[in-house]
Parts: C-alpha cells; sequence; structure tokens
C-alpha cells in the first residue's frame, strides 16, 4: 500500500511544471485522491501554505484564516488543496488538529491519532486556544475560519458560548454538520446513536440529528457573516438541507445550483474547485469570480491539474 501510494503521489505531482513561478506560487492539486496519498506518506505534517507563524496580514486580507478539519479527519488531509490555494491569493494560513480522545486510531490516513472525535464543547476550547495564538502572533484582532463538516458547526459553539463572536468575521463552512445528521435515518433506531459514539468518538453523538449541543445553539450570533457550501450529493450529513442557516447574515449555496456536473459528496467538496471558489468569494466578495461548471467526482473533488488559482 505504502508503494503504490509513494507512486501515485509520484505521478501526480509529476503533473507540476517546475517553472520560475513556482518559487513563489505553491501547487494547488484538486484532488482528494493526491491528497490521501500525501496524508499516508505525509502523516501529521502541515498543509502546504498553512502555519507560517511569521506571516503577516496584509491590507487586502488583514484578517488570517483557521482551517478546522472535520470528523476523524484532520489538517494533512482536508487542506490539502485550500491551504496553498488562500496562501497563494495573499491569506496568512492556520490549520489545527483537535479533539483527540487518545482512543485507537479509525478515520483517514494522516495521522496515527484519531481527531475530530472528542465531544463538541470540548473541541470548541481548543479551537479557542488556536485563534488566540493566531491572533497574538499575527497582530491581528479577527480571524476568519473555514471548516469542513464538524468543523464548520463546532465553530458555532465557540462563537455563541467562548467568545468568540468577538474574534471572528466570517465562518465559512464546508457541508457542515448545523442541525445534525439522521445517518440516512439510521439515527433515529435505538441505540444507534450510542453505537456510533463508541466507534468514532463522542462528537458523532453531537452531531446526530436533534442532539442536546445541537439543540442548544443558536443559528447565528451578531455580527459574524456565514457562508454555508452544500452539495446534494452529501451522503454523511443527512438530509443535505441540514447543512443550511437561517438569519440576518447567512449565505446558503448549493453547488448544483452553480454546475448540474458537480456530483461532490461530503468528502470531495474539500477539493472541488467551485466549492473552493465559492470559499474564496466569501471571504472576499469585492473580488468574487462566478466558478466554472466542470465535471467534479465523489471523494475526488476536481478541478485544474495544478494552478495556484482557483478555477
Amino acid at each position: 500500500m505504502r508503494r503504490f501510494g509513494v507512486l501515485l503521489l509520484a505521478v501526480v505531482l509529476g503533473l507540476v511544471p517546475m517553472t520560475a513561478q513556482a518559487a513563489t506560487q505553491l501547487p494547488v492539486l484538486y484532488s482528494g485522491v493526491a491528497s490521501l496519498a500525501n496524508a499516508a506518506l505525509r502523516p501529521d505534517t502541515d498543509p502546504a501554505g498553512a502555519n507560517d507563524w511569521t506571516c503577516r496580514p496584509g491590507a487586502a486580507h488583514p484578517r488570517p484564516v483557521v482551517l478546522v478539519h472535520g470528523t476523524v479527519e484532520n489538517k494533512t488531509y482536508n487542506w490539502f488543496t485550500l491551504a496553498p490555494l488562500l496562501r497563494n491569493n495573499g491569506y496568512c494560513v492556520f490549520a489545527l488538529n483537535y479533539g483527540d480522545t487518545g482512543s485507537p486510531h479509525v478515520g483517514l490516513p494522516g495521522s496515527t491519532r484519531t481527531y475530530g472525535a472528542a465531544p463538541v464543547a470540548e473541541s470548541a476550547g481548543e479551537l479557542r486556544e488556536f485563534v488566540d495564538r493566531v491572533l497574538a502572533a499575527t497582530g491581528s484582532s479577527e480571524v476568519d475560519i473555514v471548516g469542513h463538516s464538524q468543523g464548520g458547526m463546532m465553530p458555532r459553539y465557540y462563537l455563541q458560548y467562548l467568545g468568540g463572536a468577538g474574534k471572528v468575521g466570517k465562518l465559512v463552512a464546508l457541508s457542515p454538520s448545523n442541525h445534525g445528521t439522521t445517518a440516512d435515518g439510521l439515527a433515529q433506531l435505538p441505540g444507534v446513536g450510542y453505537l456510533l459514539a463508541t466507534g468514532l468518538g463522542p462528537s458523532v453523538e453531537d452531531q446526530l440529528a436533534g442532539s442536546p449541543l445541537l439543540r442548544s445553539l443558536d443559528e447565528t450570533v451578531p455580527g459574524v457573516a456565514y457562508t454555508v457550501i452544500q452539495t446534494a450529493y452529501d451522503e454523511v450529513v443527512t438530509p443535505y438541507t441540514s447543512a443550511f442557516l437561517a438569519g440576518e447574515g447567512v449565505t446558503n449555496i448549493l453547488l448544483q445550483d452553480q454546475c448540474p456536473a458537480d456530483i461532490s459528496d461530503h468528502l470531495g467538496i474539500s477539493f472541488d474547485a467551485i466549492a473552493l471558489r465559492d470559499v474564496l468569494n466569501a471571504l472576499d466578495p469585492a473580488h468574487a469570480q462566478a466558478p466554472d461548471c466542470t465535471l467534479t467526482l465523489p471523494v475526488n473533488g476536481g478541478g485544474p491539474v495544478a494552478t495556484g488559482t482557483a478555477a
């Protein structure tokens, strides 16, 4: 398996031309398959472009961007594409791992730990500490947050209960578990929540539709702009519409309304050029560009082979 991963990564990276521009522009690969290979070969490493603690935001993008991965995911895998894309577009980018329960490893390759598994309230406390560290290092007064799955929902607990509302300008969420998941109806069966929590960690129980934690959350808090980017093919957050928020300051985007050829699923959305163009637009609406409509696939996402900007 390791040999296959080495060969796969070599093939993918071989498509990236070594030009003078490469010295200043990081390769951006819209591929979940390449991300899996990279995560398996370089576990527990920062994604390219992230966690440069000497980075100082410029006037064009004064708020650093904090990337928050999903349940049993990690920063290495989740932000393989978006971290270098944001850095190439002039952002200071930071990514954390959170929610390690110390349990035996389950989930995607890219770590020896199980991240995103702890109770959501505990993980929100870790996010608070990380944001404070980013603010201190960059001299900024606010950050913007981009999260996937639990990483798009959990920051809402930080905003509402842990003082985050005064430290966050925007929350941009890819397939977030905002109103929980029915697990395609399985979550309503007796004992299923307990089994899921036992296997994957307490955060899963917190993310089941109707959980006490989700019922405690307001849709939004004043002063924060929210963008939700979702796919109709989400098989994890079900129904897919449970990702969307209501209220003032909310923008909900369904990828298939922009491009019927986009069939990215819950995992693929993190590597989908259309979705990531929407992320850039949400962070900098003054320079928004309409995404190009192109075929994207489940798990892998898709877009240009290698580029320094979004499609």
